[in-house]
């Protein structure tokens, strides 16, 4: 049985840059940033086991990513979409409600509910709760004071003006006359008698 020959790697002067960008970059993921150094190593002429030590891997794990790479190129080191159910919400949506829920009020209400956003977006209200969970919004809790848009409201505050005008005016410093000392014994509780 013959021994594998490992895939002589020639990068372009931009596939280059893009791996050390990688390799360099702190917000990359470690495994990138690990496939990237495979790459960069057989470009420069190593062998799988020399890179594979350098690195810190397996050497199967160096021809793989090896091969990967001199077929597909810099897409062959990205990862690959993982199994699952795929998402039903879009980032379009996601938006429309972050927005909706930051610059509008509802028409008959102060603030969004979950119940209100749903029916306005088309998704459902678990769909909304993850939504505001994931970018922190709680638009029923805010820094300012808001009136209510609600008619009945209103009226209730003109019908309560009068009522605290009026409560101003009972509250006034009252003079306190201070009561008698009782004697000890009555304070006791015990009976007075004259008996002495």
């Amino acid at each position: 049985m013959p021994i594998p020959v490992a895939a002589a790697i020639e990068l372009s002067d931009d596939e280059r840059a893009c791996l050390e960008a990688w390799t360099r970059r702190t917000t990359s993921a470690q495994g990138l940033a690990r496939r990237a150094r495979i790459v960069l190593g057989a470009a420069d002429g190593r062998s799988n086991t020399e890179i594979a030590e350098r690195v810190g891997v397996s050497r199967p794990t160096v021809a793989k990513w090896r091969s990967r790479f001199a077929g597909r190129r810099l897409d062959g080191l990205v990862d690959e979409p993982r199994p699952g159910r795929p998402r039903t919400i879009t980032d379009d949506q996601v938006e429309e409600v972050v927005v909706k829920t930051l610059e509008t009020t509802p028409k008959d209400a102060t603030h969004w509910s979950t119940r209100s956003m749903a029916a306005e977006a088309g998704l459902t209200q678990n769909a909304i709760l993850r939504i505001w969970q994931a970018f922190g919004l709680q638009p029923h809790r805010c820094e300012t004071f808001k009136l209510s848009k609600d008619p009945l409201s209103r009226a209730h505050r003109a019908s309560q003006q009068p009522q605290q005008s009026r409560l101003q005016v009972a509250i006034e410093p009252v003079r306190l006359v201070q009561p008698r000392r009782a004697s000890r014994s009555s304070r006791l509780g015990v009976p007075i008698s004259n008996a002495r």
